[in-house]
């Protein structure tokens, strides 16, 4: 791929030999014939609409006029096109002489000095709108992939935070069941070596299918059933569709997780996990409740809540206004998490 310098000087060099030889086979279509003169003379403009414009490149790189707003570029822009044209109208004269074009009435003649003038002031015109145009449109992907740089540096950082708290929770849970039960050790650390291992596939990927996330989460309540035995119940009511829609990796886990935590972990009598997803009009809505009351963290407890605003902050990375993500308490003593999600493509 041609770099943005090589390609100036492409397209500089190519645009102005073109305009040369359509204004040579243009002159000669008119006439039938034309000299070697007038030949070397159309040749020669070209040469210095080539170096006007290059030297005009130069001024406006130099001035930084690519950082003025519009009310204050296309005043200048206009002016020096105007002056361009003007110039190279009279640039003209010193080879005329020589070439024996000269002709004195003609070339101080009012009507041809404006009429010229306005004609090459249109071409300037026309390669100042081909060169602001590119250089717009290219700062434009540069922003934004220094945009997109941005966001995959918010997002890693943010899913370097879920990770440490997940594990440290998992542990403590297993060092719990060492002693006590082996064998349901065992079986804990087999589901948080599935959990990694899921893990370390999804960090590099940045989405996962929502059906991995999902082995995640059972596994996460199976390691959490074991600490809770009878006190954890769960219930799941899963939309097959919703299988392959790709979410971010370990969301629908911390929100479960955050469910079990600050919701049932605080009744005696324990509580409901339900997880429920659809997939209607192409986006895929998941419902999570949880026995409990929601409150929203303030204070010293904003900690508590570094989950749901983790969530909500990569959602809006990855989505922007698309997404819809909401807590709050129901009737019966429950909380409702719910979050609507629009497909992402991937190439």
């Amino acid at each position: 791929m041609l770099n943005k310098s090589r390609l100036y000087w492409l397209l500089q060099i190519g645009g102005w030999t073109l305009y040369g030889v359509v204004q040579i086979v243009a002159a000669t279509l008119s006439s039938q014939a034309i000299s070697t003169k007038r030949i070397v003379f159309l040749a020669y403009e070209a040469f210095f609409c080539f170096l006007l414009t290059h030297a005009f490149r130069t001024y406006i790189n130099h001035n930084r006029w690519f950082s003025l707003s519009l009310s204050r570029l296309i005043p200048r822009v206009l002016s020096a096109v105007l002056c361009m044209g003007i110039l190279m109208y009279f640039l003209r004269i010193p080879l005329s002489v020589p070439l024996g074009l000269f002709n004195r009435n003609v070339v101080f003649d009012v009507n041809n000095i404006l009429g010229l003038s306005w004609v090459y002031s249109f071409f300037f015109f026309t390669w100042s709108i081909f060169y602001f145009v590119y250089n717009y449109f290219e700062r434009y992907n540069k922003s934004l992939k220094l945009e997109a740089s941005v966001k995959e540096i918010e997002l890693s950082n943010l899913k370097s935070q879920l990770n440490p708290h997940f594990i440290f929770n998992a542990l403590n849970s297993i060092r719990a069941l060492v002693d006590e039960n082996p064998e349901k050790a065992k079986l804990a650390i087999n589901q948080l070596s599935n959990i990694l291992r899921n893990t370390l596939v999804t960090e590099k990927k940045g989405l996962t299918k929502f059906g991995d996330e999902l082995k995640v989460v059972r596994d996460y309540l199976g390691l959490e059933s074991i600490r809770f035995e009878e006190r954890l119940k769960t219930d799941f009511d899963i939309d097959p569709a919703s299988k392959n829609f790709l979410v971010p990796p370990l969301m629908v886990q911390t929100l479960v997780e955050n469910g079990v935590k600050h919701g049932i972990s605080k009744l005696t009598e324990g509580g409901l996990i339900e997880l429920k997803t659809k997939v209607e009009r192409g986006k895929l809505t998941i419902r999570i409740r949880n026995s409990g009351q929601y409150q929203a963290p303030h204070g010293l407890k904003r900690r508590s809540g570094l989950g749901l605003v983790n969530t909500s902050q990569r959602l809006k990375l990855l989505y922007g206004e698309g997404a819809y993500f909401a807590i709050s308490n129901e009737k019966d003593n429950f909380v409702l998490t719910e979050i609507i999600i629009p497909p992402i493509h991937t190439t």
